[in-house]
């Protein structure tokens, strides 16, 4: 008989109890599932330091009041709402990333502040008076709540890879295909792989045309490569683009006796890209570029043309940033 009731019990205990444990498990063993994952190891204060260009001083902000100037900076904000979250995550995990580099003397070009307010360096923030003076107070009633609604909808959340906040490089437009790390940057990261970029045609800086006499563009090598020789002459036969990368950036390209990268020469030119094919028409170069910026990460046009498709932030994120987890900050509050 107590053979029989034990039986029972130890029926009931299995049937009740053993399904909490195997939900629990595949709960925490499941990455990159939509909802973002606590991951214990990241924590922050909340609080990132930021020299303004502007005033010349360092600023302390709360992490959300700086991400929401950031998406309204380097953003813009007609974007679906999932593409502006989709920047808010990227530029929370930059944030992020430079304060674990740079915690106690700040970055070595602002010492003091681990950020900075400009986008050659860091990322663009704007404050209020700064939005309100660039786009008016239409603006500031139409675009800002969104802004703060696809920032605070994502409170805390960042990506990581391997349990630690990545670098999440973002440009305007791939060109259709982004471009691996190793290829812009020399250093092959594992999130930053190249990808189809398909919905970019709503970018205004898809393609683009710049035009420069032979003479002009000569000089201008010249002026930094003193060594270059060049027969103007037979200029077609001197510029040879030999090498792309999977993303389409020219990787080499001989221009009389010398090589140079792509990047070099979109430097030199001050085109919008690397992407670029070379025209030559009477006494004048064309160059056509394809998408704007290095192509490395997430391309912010490609993102909205997703969310156009559909697409969540996090399909966005986990398409443009290879194997990430998309993980919640915790505050020592």
């Amino acid at each position: 008989m107590k053979g029989i009731v034990w039986g029972i019990i130890f029926f009931v205990v299995v049937t009740l109890f053993m399904p909490m444990f195997i939900v629990t498990s595949c709960d925490i063993s499941i990455p990159n599932r939509d909802k973002p994952i606590e991951k214990k190891i990241v924590e922050s204060d909340l609080v990132v330091t930021v020299y303004n260009h502007a005033t010349d001083k360092i600023m302390e902000l709360g992490l959300e009041e700086y991400i929401i100037g950031v998406v309204a900076g380097e953003t813009p904000a007609a974007f679906e709402i999932e593409a502006l979250k989709a920047q808010a995550v990227a530029a929370r995990t930059y944030a992020l990333w430079k304060r674990s580099a740079y915690v106690e003397a700040g970055n070595p070009d602002h010492p003091g502040a681990i950020l900075c307010t400009s986008h050659l360096h860091c990322q663009e923030w704007l404050s209020p008076e700064d939005l309100r003076e660039r786009h008016g107070k239409k603006w500031i009633k139409e675009y800002l709540p969104k802004i703060e609604d696809a920032v605070m909808s994502t409170k805390g959340v960042i990506m990581t890879y391997n349990m630690k906040p990545i670098e999440p490089l973002y440009h305007s437009t791939s060109g259709g295909r982004t471009e691996n790390s190793e290829d812009v940057f020399t250093t092959a990261v594992p999130y930053l792989r190249s990808v189809s970029s398909p919905y970019e045609e709503g970018s205004p800086v898809l393609v683009d045309q710049y035009k420069i006499s032979i003479k002009d563009f000569i000089s201008t090598i010249k002026g930094k490569y003193k060594d270059l020789k060049v027969d103007d002459k037979k200029i077609a036969s001197e510029i040879n683009i030999l090498e792309r990368s999977s993303g389409g950036n020219i990787k080499k390209i001989k221009i009389g006796n010398k090589e140079f990268t792509g990047r070099e020469v979109r430097e030199l030119f001050g085109l919008r890209s690397a992407n670029f094919t070379v025209d030559i028409r009477g006494k004048d170069i064309h160059f056509t570029t394809k998408g704007y910026g290095h192509g490395v990460g997430m391309s912010q046009w490609g993102a909205n043309g997703m969310a156009k498709q559909g697409s969540t932030f996090s399909d966005i994120l986990k398409h443009y940033y290879q194997g990430v987890t998309l993980s919640v900050l915790k505050s020592h509050k």
